[in-house]
């Protein structure tokens, strides 16, 4: 296994005790994890394009990756009563919209590749995540970082909703196949 790929495993393997760590309550640790889980998205993807080391693992698993990180994030953030449930549905449906077809243009030999607003919408995602994680940790100026939390989180979801319209609309000769 390359680097690239244990850097994306590394960050699946730090979920858990992101998870636990946030749910103890020890929020600095949480944010620490998730922090160094994020740096790794960046890090495997620059390493694998620079050394030619990209990988079909790695374009399956590395979204993925980023996937299991937010979304549990999300999810911890829904019981903490930080974000609300349908919020996630909507991200978790333009997920399950985008993963059909990449399925269904796989069936047919195409891969459908990602756009530049998706990757916009994960970054946006991962620095509420983190802007959440620093008002828990920080409680002394929490309402000015959650309020800033709060304005990133809308703004990828929104751009979650964007990318999804583009992404179908883009790729929408999938539903005549």
């Amino acid at each position: 296994m390359n680097l690239p790929n244990k850097l994306t495993m590394g960050r699946m393997i730090a979920v858990p005790f992101f998870i636990a760590a946030y749910i103890m309550g020890y929020y600095p640790a949480a944010l620490i994890l998730f922090c160094l889980a994020s740096l790794t998205d960046a890090l495997d993807g620059h390493i694998a394009r620079k050394r030619g080391l990209v990988t079909n693992f790695g374009k399956i698993m590395d979204p993925l990756a980023d996937k299991i990180l937010v979304y549990s994030a999300l999810c911890l953030f829904i019981e903490s009563d930080l974000i609300r449930a349908w919020m996630l549905i909507v991200i978790l449906a333009r997920e399950f919209i985008v993963a059909g077809m990449r399925t269904v243009a796989a069936s047919e030999g195409r891969v459908l590749a990602a756009g530049m607003s998706g990757k916009i919408k994960t970054v946006l995602q991962m620095a509420a995540v983190i802007m959440f994680l620093f008002g828990l940790s920080v409680p002394s100026i929490g309402d000015k970082v959650m309020l800033a939390a709060n304005v990133l989180f809308w703004a990828s979801l929104a751009m979650t909703v964007y990318s999804g319209v583009e992404y179908v609309w883009k790729n929408r000769d999938i539903f005549s196949m």
